[in-house]
């Protein structure tokens, strides 16, 4: 499920594991490394520094590295970090205990209203939905996304 309220990308997706296991996921490089990111780093503690970093993903080879700086790391409940360089948003990973697994609620805010804010949203907004289903897929069935090659 994803909304775009008022400037706020929200999605919610299940997945059947324990709450420390998802929330140990979402706050390692390694996991992210092998669903979604292609050399993410975390210095996991306030105010330490993580890199967003994709080389040639997906389809259009996209290639970027975005600069982020943690704000609550809550274990096993919440992560949060600011990420940008000209505009900033905030990320809010926060995990609940249910329904024999967890619930992980995504929501990114902080957007400007305006041209380059509303594109940037709606990037977001498909971006933080694929990694979702990519890593509920990496956490209960250990599939890989697979990186097309340019030939």
């Amino acid at each position: 499920m994803v909304s775009i309220i008022k400037n706020i990308i929200s999605h919610k997706t299940f997945i059947k594991l324990p709450i420390g296991e998802v929330y140990k996921a979402i706050t390692s490089p390694d996991c992210w490394n092998a669903f979604f990111t292609t050399g993410l780093e975390i210095d996991l503690k306030i105010s330490g520094k993580m890199w967003f970093r994709w080389e040639n993903w997906g389809p259009d080879f996209y290639t970027a590295e975005v600069p982020c700086t943690v704000v609550v790391c809550d274990y096993p409940n919440k992560f949060v970090f600011e990420w940008g360089e000209k505009m900033i948003s905030t990320v809010e990973f926060s995990l609940t205990s249910e329904f024999g697994g967890t619930t992980i609620h995504l929501k990114e805010f902080g957007y400007q209203n305006s041209d380059e804010g509303i594109a940037s949203i709606l990037d977001c907004a498909a971006g933080w939905g694929e990694a979702l289903t990519l890593l509920k897929f990496y956490l209960e069935h250990n599939i890989v996304y697979t990186q097309p090659i340019k030939g």
